[in-house]
């Protein structure tokens, strides 16, 4: 190890997972522990292991506090210009029930330990993320968004998830480009503070807010837009976001017009991934979807579009439009080349006619990629895949199977 070059050595210690075995590097040479003071990239996670030693009482004296161990790492090497932070996604699964204290010994969003250590990287840091423990912050506000825009002017890309966010004081951040809130709650009814204080954002993922009420994206350099399930609000408005490139959603749509006051802008998107939490309602003893929304929705309002995802909710939507006559008068679109769509077959004769019904009407379209749900029978997914690639042998297919809840399985001959 002693004879290794420096930047072959540093390169070594960059690509561990957990900064904490720098620490331990450290003491393997003395080539490693000159190399770890270069290492300009911090990653400290805890598991849930380290997680249940600290609350036993037989080993909780050993185990160091996970904030000292981020402390102590920032102290000896203040040049850090990456640092992630967070729990394990296997402590998302603690419940209120199981903590008997109020502790906040993993509450990573909290302002007096973020002052702790942020300040001494604020000059070198770029690139910060923070998964908080949502059972000890979801109930404590913090002002961390305040105490990073304060300090740390030359970030460029900022995750926080898990936690409750007060917008409070939010500074103007021009060097920051890319903002990924995740499981958060938001104190911003309508987003004005991002809008305002984050001028020059390219990319913006909104992941299971909470806290918006008429939330509204008004960025003019936004290029990639990905919006999951807003919660508690029924509209988001996209407005001077005409350079977006790639745009994914997935809402609960109340009505087509909101749909349509979101895509109106958006002509510039090439990469669309798209899915609708259903909304039903029981009419005389049947459900009845209360969005129609049919593909030639898509055709109009994407001009551009190269590459598109739909989720079940969307297609299931689409393939409805379809049967009551929606996509007959469409114009047909000369750019999609992609698609990749999760459906469930109810009916394979017009889930079938709406395929080929998508193949005519966009003839570039030669890469479809189709997930089938678990619960679909064996010979009617069979029959789906035969028929497809007889009736279209020069697109290229490709097959799997998806299931809520679990990743999805790519199949390459049948299902």
């Amino acid at each position: 190890m002693e004879t290794l070059p420096s930047p072959l050595l540093i390169e070594i210690l960059t690509r561990l997972n957990d900064t904490s075995d720098l620490a331990r590097c450290r003491l393997v040479s003395t080539a490693f522990n000159h190399a770890s003071n270069e290492v300009r990239s911090l990653t400290l996670l805890c598991s849930m292991s380290r997680y249940l030693r600290s609350r036993s009482p037989e080993t909780k004296h050993l185990v160091t506090p996970f904030k000292t161990v981020l402390k102590n790492l920032v102290h000896r090497s203040p040049d850090f210009e990456s640092v992630s932070i967070g729990v394990d996604r296997s402590l998302g699964g603690v419940s209120f029930d199981d903590v008997e204290d109020e502790s906040d010994d993993l509450h990573l969003t909290e302002f007096n330990f973020i002052l702790d250590w942020l300040p001494c990287v604020s000059k070198s840091i770029k690139s910060l993320s923070i998964s908080d423990f949502w059972v000890q912050s979801c109930w404590r506000r913090s002002k961390a968004l305040f105490l990073i825009s304060s300090t740390c002017y030359g970030l460029v890309q900022l995750v926080i998830r898990n936690a409750w966010l007060a917008v409070d004081g939010l500074c103007l951040m021009p060097a920051l480009t890319n903002l990924t809130l995740e499981f958060v709650r938001l104190d911003d009814e309508d987003l004005n503070m991002i809008n305002t204080c984050l001028p020059n954002l390219t990319q913006l993922n909104l992941m299971g807010v909470g806290g918006l009420k008429e939330p509204s994206i008004n960025l003019s350099h936004l290029q990639t837009c990905q919006c999951l399930s807003l919660e508690n609000t029924d509209e988001l408005v996209l407005k001077n976001c005409g350079n977006i490139q790639r745009l994914q959603l997935e809402v609960e749509c109340l009505s087509l017009g909101f749909i349509l006051s979101m895509f109106r802008r958006c002509i510039a998107v090439e990469r669309l991934s798209l899915d609708f939490v259903r909304r039903t309602q029981i009419v005389k003893g049947v459900e009845v979807d209360q969005v129609e929304f049919g593909f030639d929705i898509l055709l109009n309002y994407f001009p551009n579009m190269r590459y598109l995802s739909l989720g079940s909710g969307a297609w299931h939507a689409m393939e409805s439009s379809f049967r009551r006559g929606s996509f007959e008068n469409a114009t047909g679109m000369k750019t999609l080349k992609e698609l990749i769509a999760h459906i469930v077959v109810l009916e394979i004769d017009f889930t079938l006619a709406f395929i080929f019904s998508l193949l005519e009407k966009c003839t570039q379209l030669g890469d479809i990629s189709l997930l089938i749900h678990s619960d679909v029978d064996l010979c009617v997914a069979g029959n789906l895949i035969s028929t497809c690639r007889s009736k279209f042998p020069g697109v290229r297919w490709r097959w799997g199977i998806w299931k809520e809840g679990i990743k999805d399985t790519w199949v390459s001959g049948g299902i």
